[in-house]
């Protein structure tokens, strides 16, 4: 008979509240595995592990959590604003709120041009912008993301990790598994390296790429005699030689988003998913102060903050202007419901033959929550 396989042996870790946590690994470390026991999905065999301060298993919390899985299994005859209404639904938003987030989160994703395309017809990359567009309509406080960059394109990719930087100012609590090095290293305040399902190393950034036993010190360029004095100083005061001198280079990611602004300033097209836009309006709300969270968590007694043992402040740095558009915007006043939204207007209704079929939605047009 075969031998048990362990997949995850004995990890620790706590994600604080407002963070961006990285899980990083390569393929069959364990990351996937951690995270369907945090989704209540596997039961550990032994050992204790809370989210949101409840038990996994518990439904209190399923409301709260935002989930995107490492495949994006999505209904392949609906279309986008089908399926972003069809999950709404399952949250039991109402049906105003739903249409508006669905607008909102399509524009978000750079989908909005393709709102009305079956799934089936999708690229991959594509798919992956609406599996992350389904895994914030509920507008989580925790957001659990597996490969959420896998078969994205460079300008993909770049919009989903400023997004997440924005969401981590916002206040989201944000779970990144990856074993991709830049994904995780460029949005995440704190990681764990996880092989052979164990932590290896963990800490911020910071902590486990610093090198202590070299100083870097830039400048502009030099001429060659310039730097044979710097060396003799050098030598003089520490004991120490010039190991290496070379001009800096940029990152090609960097490289790559510069050519593609360029071209897009020219105007030339391009077919496929957009641009994504501005943050979804009902994700952009400021972060609350510890009066207004006190009082949110007083107004919904199934509310518990994540558990935490400190805040870190997220970072902030690298977030691209079409993300942060919205800001400065007017936030809508609060009602009485923590989470309702409300609506100016109503937004042009949604083809739902075959969305009702799989709801059993019959509800008609005009009632509480319709427009």
């Amino acid at each position: 008979m075969r031998a048990r396989a362990v997949a995850v042996d004995g990890i620790d870790f706590e994600i604080h509240q407002h963070e961006i946590f990285g899980l990083l690994g390569p393929n069959g470390s364990g990351k996937s595995t951690t995270i369907k026991m945090m989704l209540g999905l596997l039961r550990p065999t032994r050992g204790r592990l809370n989210v949101l301060g409840h038990a996994p298993d518990d439904v209190k919390i399923k409301n709260r959590i935002g989930y995107l899985p490492e495949e994006s299994y999505l209904y392949r005859f609906l279309n986008p604003m089908e399926t972003l209404d069809y999950y709404g639904k399952l949250f039991g938003l109402e049906r105003r709120i739903r249409r508006r987030r669905c607008e909102e989160l399509l524009e978000m994703v750079g989908l909005n041009q393709v709102g009305r395309r079956r799934v089936g017809e999708f690229s991959k990359g594509m798919a992956r912008r609406l599996g992350l567009a389904q895994a914030l309509v509920n507008d989580p406080d925790f957001l659990i993301l597996d490969e959420p960059t896998s078969g994205l394109d460079p300008i993909g990719t770049r919009q989903v990790k400023d997004l997440l930087l924005e969401l981590g100012r916002r206040g989201k609590t944000i779970l990144l598994s990856s074993h991709l090095l830049a994904d995780v290293e460029d949005v995440c305040d704190r990681m764990v390296i996880l092989y052979g399902g164990k932590i290896r190393a963990s800490g911020s950034g910071d902590q486990l790429l610093e090198d202590l036993d070299h100083t870097v010190i830039e400048t502009q360029r030099l001429r060659p005699e310039t730097i044979v004095r710097v060396e003799k100083v050098l030598q003089e005061c520490e004991g120490v030689g010039i190991q290496s001198t070379h001009a800096p280079r940029q990152k090609l990611e960097d490289l790559f988003m510069k050519i593609v602004l360029q071209a897009k300033s020219e105007q030339i097209a391009n077919s496929g998913a957009l641009h994504g836009g501005k943050t979804a309006e009902f994700l952009a709300q400021g972060e609350l102060d510890s009066t207004d969270f006190v009082q949110s968590l007083a107004a919904d007694p199934t509310s518990t903050p994540v558990q935490v043992a400190r805040s870190v402040k997220p970072k902030e740095q690298g977030v691209a202007k079409d993300v942060l558009a919205d800001l400065s915007r007017q936030q809508e006043p609060a009602l009485e419901k923590p989470r309702a939204i409300p609506i100016q207007s109503p937004v042009v209704g949604v083809d739902r033959g075959m969305l009702d079929d799989l709801t059993g939605d019959n509800s008609k047009s005009g009632g509480s929550g319709s427009s």
